[in-house]
């Protein structure tokens, strides 16, 4: 990448992206609500704990590179904010739910990812999944890139490249020693992996609610 992103650069743009498809009515973000988006237990690797300064101060240099714009509502008093990674990389949904998901979640395989993007994009298989990876890895500079395979594991694991090559590294090593993508079990992590979707949709719906109460409150003070 011509342009590497931070942590927190790629959280903020991620949860922009996840939340565009999971909860549209809701979209674009106000920084608080992104601010909760960003924090989540859930769906999240690693978790993080981000202060809305911080977010802030990311969304202005994301703002520079033309990656995140503004949307400014008739009568509203909160400022919002959207993705421009469509734009930016010309992604279609399914491309862009692959790279959403492995900015969110790192280094994952392909039958990870199709459970994973489900409410995002609907995968009919993971050979679908696999041609979307294939296109992000051809792109120039590549999005994504296929990870060797870890001792042990049978199915090659992928990660984004935002980061780039060497942030890339460590999360692949980090991964490969925590068991799970590529050990074999393939049922085992698509259930845990679903239930973990289920539970993540629950604390969204929960999410919106609170910022649209923050949001009226906002309006209202």
């Amino acid at each position: 990448m011509d342009e590497i992103l931070d942590p927190f650069e790629i959280r903020v743009l991620a949860v922009l992206a996840e939340k565009e498809g999971l909860t549209p009515d809701n979209y674009p973000l106000s920084l608080n609500a992104l601010t909760n988006g960003c924090n989540q237990l859930s769906s999240r690797e690693p978790v993080m704990q981000i202060s809305e300064e911080t977010v802030a101060d990311v969304l202005a240099r994301l703002g520079e590179r033309k990656l995140v714009g503004t949307v400014s509502q008739s009568g509203a008093r909160v400022v919002k904010y959207e993705h421009r990674m469509r734009m930016k990389w010309t992604l279609e949904q399914d491309k862009l739910a692959i790279l959403t998901i492995l900015m969110l979640r790192g280094p994952q395989t392909a039958g990870e990812i199709r459970t994973r993007t489900g409410r995002m994009h609907e995968f009919k298989s993971v050979a679908e999944v696999e041609t979307g990876l294939q296109f992000l890895i051809d792109k120039y500079p590549p999005l994504v890139s296929k990870l060797p395979l870890a001792p042990g594991s049978r199915e090659p694991r992928y990660g984004h490249l935002l980061g780039g090559e060497e942030a890339l590294a460590r999360e692949s090593t980090a991964g490969a020693f925590g068991g799970g993508a590529g050990d074999g079990g393939g049922s085992r992590t698509d259930r845990v992996a679903q239930l973990e979707q289920e539970v993540a949709s629950l604390r969204e719906q929960v999410a919106a609610l609170a910022a649209q109460v923050a949001e009226l409150r906002a309006v209202i003070e």
